[in-house]
């Protein structure tokens, strides 16, 4: 079902942005909710605004984040943006003065400087983000006059949709202690014997997360796969171009050439490519005996041992990276593959115990380059060349 695809794959679809694809999502907004609240336990928003599908995981993953942050003062910004569009009506405008006010009164802790180049930086990206998410819009002047000097001024119009970016609670969370609370909120009004509540949660780790794996979040949701794993499958495959691979430690929805929920792995970037070459590396030192998987599945190093090896397959086919990955200093371009790893879930690093877990993941997908294209390679060093 396209326009099921179309909800999990997008925060949700605005009326004033796109009117064909928000009609036709309406008039399947029966199959969608069915699907959403039975499945997954999703609510389905349906306004004369827009349509979204409230997508909570039910673990958090490190790729879950918004890629376009990078430090917690641009989540604390956004945050503060949504209290200050809360009180304002839809297309209501405001100049960005009145928001830096807002922002410097509300801001926890030493407050916030706009004076400070980083300071304007920082909020300049949250409200492109905004922007580029339908938050709001940019009506007169330009971001880069306040990006420039801080009386630099922008007027901006508030399309309402900011009152939907947020989830709403089945509780108070001012009632919430730890961060563990908001992810079991879901489940507390929830008949556990049931058994929707682990329905839910394996529907939306298998569709939400890289993977899902035994020993990760509660226990009987691997065992739900023993039992109910051809059924889900089924259900799965009838509604995505998708297969459902479950193996004994764990589980991938593995998608199709037609099918695009999200972002996935691999993508058209060097940094596939190179994440693929070590996956390949992985596996070659799993059926040589030099690395063995535990009983879960999971394969633990040393991470002096793991970053070796990707030092090794920088050096065997370091001449076929783009240009940046190709002259990145070892250390840096050693780190980076180990964040991006990171990233999907394709290994865990354990810095106080100095190890790295080679999750089952990593296993699923490999790389390699032609032999032409090696044989190349070759040719050109015997030559004294360098690879281009």
């Amino acid at each position: 079902m396209k326009e099921l695809e179309t909800l999990l794959n997008r925060r949700w679809v605005l009326k004033s942005e796109d009117r064909e694809l928000y009609y036709k999502i309406r008039d399947s907004i029966g199959e969608i909710r069915k699907f959403a609240t039975e499945k997954m336990g999703c609510q389905v928003i349906e306004n004369a605004l827009l349509v979204k599908m409230e997508k909570i995981p039910a673990l958090p993953e490190t790729c879950m984040g918004i890629d376009a942050f990078a430090s917690k003062e641009e989540y604390a910004f956004l945050c503060i943006l949504l209290m200050f569009l809360e009180d304002r009506d839809a297309q209501e405008q405001f100049i960005l003065s009145q928001l830096t006010e807002y922002i410097a009164a509300n801001m926890p802790g030493e407050g916030v400087d706009w004076t400070l180049y980083t300071s304007r930086r920082r909020l300049v990206k949250v409200l492109r983000y905004a922007a580029d998410q339908g938050i709001l819009r940019v009506t007169d002047g330009s971001d880069d006059a306040f990006m420039d000097q801080e009386t630099g001024e922008v007027l901006y119009e508030n399309t309402g949709a900011s009152r939907y970016f947020m989830r709403n609670f089945s509780r108070d969370i001012m009632e919430y202690t730890r961060p563990e609370d908001f992810q079991e909120s879901d489940w507390f009004a929830m008949d556990e014997d049931r058994g929707i509540a682990r329905r839910h949660r394996v529907y939306k780790r298998l569709l939400f997360s890289v993977g899902m794996y035994r020993g990760e979040g509660a226990d009987e949701d691997f065992e739900y796969l023993k039992y109910y794993g051809r059924r889900l499958a089924d259900d799965l495959e009838q509604n995505f171009q998708c297969q459902l691979h479950i193996h004994r430690g764990s589980a991938f929805f593995m998608q199709g050439e037609d099918c695009r929920i999200g972002e996935t792995f691999p993508g058209n970037t060097g940094m596939s490519d190179i994440l693929l070459l070590c996956c390949s590396e992985i596996r070659r030192k799993v059926e040589t005996g030099e690395w063995e998987p535990q009983k879960d599945d999971m394969i633990r190093v040393q991470i002096v041992e793991f970053e070796q090896m990707i030092r090794k397959v920088k050096e065997a086919y370091g001449h076929g990276f783009i240009k940046g990955h190709r002259e990145m200093p070892e250390g840096e371009f050693v780190r980076e593959v180990v964040r991006e790893m990171e990233r999907w879930t394709l290994i865990r690093k354990d810095v106080r115990e100095q190890t790295v877990t080679i999750c089952p993941s990593a296993g699923k997908l490999t790389g390699r380059y032609p032999e032409d294209f090696m044989s190349g390679k070759k040719s050109t060093e015997n030559k004294g060349e360098t690879g281009k």
